[in-house]
């Protein structure tokens, strides 16, 4: 699926978050969001990204950003998940692949397997899809978010 042209609407919703309390994207309103989606808990990839996040986390929270992470893993999945790592975000489940699919990312990835493809979004504090990784490299990716937002905030 192509990627559409920024800036965008970003699609609204309402996931459960590890504790199963239902999260809405308008809960973050007037905020920066740093929405991303991965594959897979405590799989090499994704707990690279995770932790890449976790460690910008400060730097992104004084720049008035908040961090969500998506992917169809359950409640008590995404708990162990952010215990073992000490994820200080929000984590939400999707399990049906719905926002997943609207936000595109779902499709091929390597040998043909279709999967959750690791696509970071950034919202802007009124609703507006302002930049998509499209391939998000684990390693480095919180220090590639923060300078982005703050080129985002200063033009």
């Amino acid at each position: 699926m192509a990627m559409k042209p920024v800036p965008y609407k970003a699609p609204e919703f309402t996931l459960p978050d590890s504790s199963g309390t239902p999260r809405s994207l308008s809960d973050f309103a007037g905020k920066w969001i740093v929405l991303y989606f991965y594959p897979k808990d405590d799989t090499p990839g994704c707990t690279t990204e995770a932790c890449s996040l976790r460690d910008a986390r400060d730097d992104l929270a004084e720049l008035g950003a908040e961090i969500i992470g998506i992917s169809k893993d359950d409640a008590s999945s995404h708990e162990k998940f952010k215990a073992k790592h000490s994820l200080n975000f929000t984590l939400l489940t999707d399990a049906d692949g719905r926002v997943i699919n609207e936000y595109g990312a779902w499709g091929k990835k390597m040998f043909g397997q279709e999967g959750i493809l690791r696509r970071t979004f950034l919202i802007d504090p009124t609703g507006m899809v302002r930049k998509v990784y499209g391939r998000v490299t684990p390693l480095g990716h919180g220090e590639q978010v923060i300078d982005e937002l703050k080129k985002l905030q200063s033009a």
